[in-house]
C-alpha cells in the first residue's frame, strides 16, 4: 500500500524540515531537497510507522471488544428473581 499524503501535509513537512535543518545543522536546506527528502522518508519509513498504528489500533479494539461482555451485559430473564412476592390472602 502506497502512502499518499495531501498537498498541504507535504508542505508542512518540507518547511518543518527545513526548519529542523536550519536550526540544528546550521544550514539552508532547499525546498527541492527538502520536499524530496520527505518523499523519501514517507517511502521509506511511513510504512513501518503506518503498519504499527494499525497494529495499535487493532490492539485497542480488540481490548474494547473484550470489555463488552462486562460492561454491555445485560441479566436475562430476571422477571421472577426480581419480583416482588405478594401474599394472598
Amino acid at each position: 500500500m502506497s502512502i499518499k499524503l495531501k498537498t498541504e501535509t507535504e508542505d508542512q513537512l518540507a518547511d518543518s524540515l527545513r526548519r529542523y535543518w536550519k536550526q540544528e545543522e546550521n544550514e539552508d536546506l532547499g525546498e527541492l531537497r527538502a520536499r524530496m527528502f520527505v518523499k523519501f522518508l514517507v517511502q521509506e519509513f511511513g510504512p513501518s510507522i503506518y503498519n504499527q498504528a494499525v497494529q495499535d489500533a487493532q490492539e485497542y479494539m480488540q481490548e474494547k471488544a473484550a470489555e463488552m461482555e462486562i460492561s454491555c451485559y445485560a441479566p436475562e430473564f430476571t422477571y421472577w428473581a426480581n419480583r416482588k412476592k405478594t401474599v394472598r390472602k
